[in-house]
């Protein structure tokens, strides 16, 4: 484990450079979908998904400032959005800023004037800013999943997820020829997502989620018969499913 890094490119970066074993980045909350910047870090990677995570999302409002005299708001645009209702009713006038991350709005707020900074408690405690309010958050029941990512590749557990990296031409019908093979086997998808490719050569590249393990023999199957109609299938890593 590791100090919070200020960007989720500084994650892949530590653990591919062995200065950390493995990392924890988002890759997707109920409110704002999928974390696009893993995502297009996954693409390039070489690091396994080894294990998800799926946590609530508690926000809170800090600043070295009374709360009277805040004049500006940092955070993560996820951030943001996830408390606007809160900061519509109590700072309407007060001009929002979005940074890399909630770490930085804390490193932020504790070196500016009358800024504030939204971020989970233990950034406060860390940066020594003052907590002004607790759970923010307009809704409170969400969840952010994240992914922990390493060198090693991960053995069957009993209940696993495998996630991919497939790409596709640009053709009538890619996708449905990628998911058929998954439909016709009964293999369950959990997620597809798809990412606009950074080469010419196809238009997307889709990450798709599915219950098993790779190294089972009906999973073998299933991948192969996708091989036969994608021009790129990878694995991303097969790893536990998250304890809710």
């Amino acid at each position: 484990s590791h100090s919070a890094q200020v960007s989720i490119d500084d994650v892949f970066r530590e653990v591919e450079s062995g200065a950390a074993h493995y990392g924890v980045v988002p890759v997707e909350n109920s409110t704002e979908g999928m974390v696009n910047l893993t995502l297009d870090c996954l693409m390039t990677s070489k690091l396994n998904i080894i294990g998800e995570i799926e946590m609530p999302i508690h926000h809170a409002f800090m600043s070295v400032a009374d709360a009277e005299t805040i004049t500006a708001i940092y955070s993560h645009e996820q951030s943001l959005a996830q408390c606007r209702r809160w900061l519509d009713r109590h700072y309407p006038a007060v001009p929002r800023n979005a940074v890399l991350s909630n770490a930085e709005a804390a490193r932020v707020a504790l070196r500016t004037e009358g800024a504030a900074a939204i971020a989970g408690e233990m950034a406060a405690d860390r940066y020594g800013l003052r907590v002004l309010a607790t759970n923010i958050e307009d809704e409170p029941d969400k969840k952010t999943r994240f992914l922990v990512v390493g060198k090693e590749r991960i053995g069957p557990s009993g209940r696993d997820k495998t996630s991919i990296l497939v790409s596709t031409r640009n053709e009538p019908g890619a996708l449905y020829g990628v998911l058929e093979p998954f439909h016709r086997y009964g293999v369950d998808l959990t997620r597809i997502d798809a990412r606009p490719s950074r080469s010419g050569n196809w238009n997307y590249v889709f990450f798709i989620d599915f219950d098993g393990h790779q190294s089972s023999e009906e999973i073998k199957v299933v991948l192969q018969e996708v091989d036969k109609v994608a021009t790129e299938v990878r694995s991303l890593g097969s790893y536990p499913q998250a304890v809710i």
